[in-house]
């Protein structure tokens, strides 16, 4: 019979045990982090209906998603966490209590060209808050503490939050006359950081969108306003008056600015950047993008924003809501890329290797159990093969401890207990052997998961 080669498709990222162990561990510490600001989880089917994901979809969603038919049902892989929230809480809306806040990590699916650090299956790691008709503004002065604190929690120092208002932008053109092509412009802007200012100027003057070479030039000194969070509002001071809208944003931004102290966000890791927009036309006020300042080719690893009916195509209520995104797949990408996943994290399958020396290994299983009661992850090696490759299997998987019972240990109801980090090896009781591991894994349990160069 031929054999099939195997492969991965491209665009699909399949990790090694060790890799897939770090993977789980940012996936841990990114649930506990929302979980500490009272998110609750969620878990969204992976097919949905192709009417109710492209609902708010159509253009590029609809060349991208994944669609097929099973029968006489037109189906669709979702390609994010939000418009699945948005049917969720339209669906549940008379069983949830609001504010709604809620996270996930799932993966998605987007048919898009694979390239380096971009898949068409990928994590995203979503939070975001729904509220009943109104959602105050302090919801949206919060998301940057919950990004600080995320990636803080995995070892990041080095990144800038980007935050804007897309009020701000919208009523600034209306102020230039362009308010009906305030969209198009806006997603034009936000490409500059891809393709710099002199292709946006040309793409904002070409016949599609049709800008003046003044407006153009105004639009790109706009958004160029630089210096301090202080520095940048005293700047916007000088555009108020003359545009509601334009009034309102600013409004928001000085607000979500003000709370940062309190929230515990440092200025340097938080910036007013007027030239982020977020090209989804659904964010209607404040929006977030957050770089790593080592790493800005990269681009956003987390974003989001506010938007003011998340779920208009399912139902009348209006369900305003604020939230991020963090693209977890990417961001591990670059990160093991880069050699920045620490080495110091436990990768292996358990805490403890059992291994028996003798052809009775009751007392072995007995210690396996001790161990587990205790909270120790225990693995117990039954094969029939020779001392060392039993101890390289070990130290091929990075086993923290090798428990190995022979005929005296067993003899005398102790464990031999060894730290395969530092090589010492003591002869304890199960429970001692048990305590000396859980204060071993608490240590090397405190090292960040995360180690920038």
């Amino acid at each position: 019979m031929e054999k099939i080669k195997p492969r991965t498709l491209s665009g699909f990222m399949e990790l090694l045990p060790a890799e897939q162990q770090k993977m789980e561990r940012i996936m841990e510490t990114l649930r506990r982090t929302y979980s500490l600001y009272g998110f609750t989880p969620l878990d969204t089917p992976l097919i949905e209906s192709a009417e109710v994901l492209l609902a708010k979809g159509g253009g590029e969603t609809e060349k991208q998603i994944y669609r097929f038919t099973k029968g006489d049902s037109d189906l669709a892989l979702r390609f994010d966490l939000t418009v699945p929230l948005a049917k969720y809480v339209a669906l549940n809306y008379s069983r949830l209590a609001f504010p709604f806040r809620r996270y996930q990590i799932g993966k998605v699916y987007r048919g898009e060209r694979a390239q380096r650090g971009r898949f068409r299956e990928f994590y995203q790691a979503d939070i975001d808050i729904i509220g009943d008709g109104r959602l105050d503004i302090i919801n949206e002065a919060e998301i940057p503490s919950i990004i600080y604190r995320t990636f803080t929690s995995l070892g990041l120092t080095r990144f800038k939050i980007r935050v804007n208002n897309r009020k701000i932008l919208s009523g600034f053109y209306d102020i230039l006359g362009l308010a009906e092509r305030s969209g198009d412009i806006m997603r034009t802007v936000d490409k500059l950081d891809k393709i710099g200012p002199e292709k946006v100027r040309a793409l904002l003057m070409d016949e599609e969108i049709g800008v003046t070479a003044e407006q153009a030039e105004e639009i790109l000194r706009f958004i160029a306003i630089k210096g301090t969070n202080a520095e940048v509002l005293d700047a916007l001071g000088a555009y108020t008056g003359r545009s509601e809208l334009f009034d309102t944003g600013l409004a928001e931004l000085g607000a979500v600015t003000r709370y940062l102290d309190a929230f515990g966000v440092p200025e340097q890791n938080f910036a007013i950047d007027l030239s982020i927009a977020r090209g989804l036309d659904y964010y209607t006020g404040t929006v977030y993008e957050t770089v790593m300042t080592d790493y800005p080719e990269v681009g956003s690893v987390c974003s989001g924003g506010r938007y003011d009916n998340l779920a208009e195509y399912y139902t009348d209520r209006p369900l305003p809501g604020v939230g991020i995104s963090i693209g977890l797949t990417r961001l591990f990408y670059v990160l093991n890329e880069q050699k920045m996943l620490s080495d110091d994290i436990i990768t292996a399958p358990a805490d403890a290797l059992v291994i028996p020396m003798t052809e009775n290994t009751a007392f072995a299983v007995s210690a396996c159990t001790v161990l587990r009661d205790a909270g120790i992850r225990t693995a117990l090696y039954t094969e029939d093969k020779k001392f060392k490759a039993k101890m390289s299997y070990a130290d091929r998987l990075g086993y923290p401890f090798v428990v190995l019972i022979g005929e005296d240990e067993a003899a005398q109801g102790l464990v031999s207990c060894k730290n395969m980090q530092t090589g010492r090896q003591e002869m304890l009781s199960a429970d001692a052997a048990a305590e000396l591991i859980a204060a071993e894994l608490k240590r090397r349990g405190e090292a960040a998961i995360i180690k920038e160069k």
